[in-house]
């Protein structure tokens, strides 16, 4: 069976890509490298669900361990509103780069799964580094199994994340909340 190196941002989008990659014949090696997610406790969560699941299917992981707060800041703070960008760049290069050096023929990413990220910013990025690093993209779209997915994850009892990863998106993810606490407040 053939391994594909797939960078991996949580456990319950992993759950999306693993059986369509292994009914293709395909043997998912999970790469844990997420220097995005934030805070500390967040990204403990997101990391030791996947390694605690991982083995429970025979599916490896490779862990590049980088919790990058100030990195991630420091490249994203002139421009909050495309931190995206940056975000998937830098982890698809990490990503390419690692498949290049460890043998790797060709990687993926569970990011595809989201229904709630730049899908195809994430395909632009990924050929980008492919090229670059010499290995090829596996390209698939597994956002038709998103919702099952999920579903499955909560009926393993995993950790669900409520937002994307970086600190920005976890504000986002409050802000109607932040701003009917300032209307209130405001208001006395």
């Amino acid at each position: 069976m053939n391994t594909v190196l797939m960078h991996t941002c949580c456990a319950p989008c992993s759950l999306s890509c693993i059986d369509p990659l292994r009914a293709e014949g395909l043997e998912p090696v999970a790469f844990w490298y997420n220097p995005n997610i934030h805070p500390w406790k967040e990204y403990q969560a997101r990391r030791d669900c996947l390694l605690e699941y991982a083995p429970t299917i025979g599916m490896e992981v490779r862990v590049r361990e980088d919790y990058g707060l100030r990195d991630f800041v420091r490249h994203v703070a002139a421009d909050i509103d495309r931190r995206c960008v940056y975000c998937y760049e830098h982890r698809l290069k990490g990503t390419a780069q690692y498949a290049a050096e460890h043998g790797f023929a060709a990687f993926t990413t569970t990011l595809l799964a989201s229904l709630y990220q730049d899908h195809d910013g994430i395909a632009r990025a990924a050929e980008r580094y492919a090229r670059e690093y010499g290995v090829a993209f596996l390209y698939r779209d597994f956002r038709p199994n998103f919702r099952a997915g999920n579903q499955l994850a909560r009926e393993k009892g995993f950790y669900m994340q409520k937002y994307c990863g970086c600190v920005f998106s976890e504000q986002d993810r409050y802000q109607k909340q932040i701003d009917r606490d300032r209307a209130r407040f405001q208001a006395g």
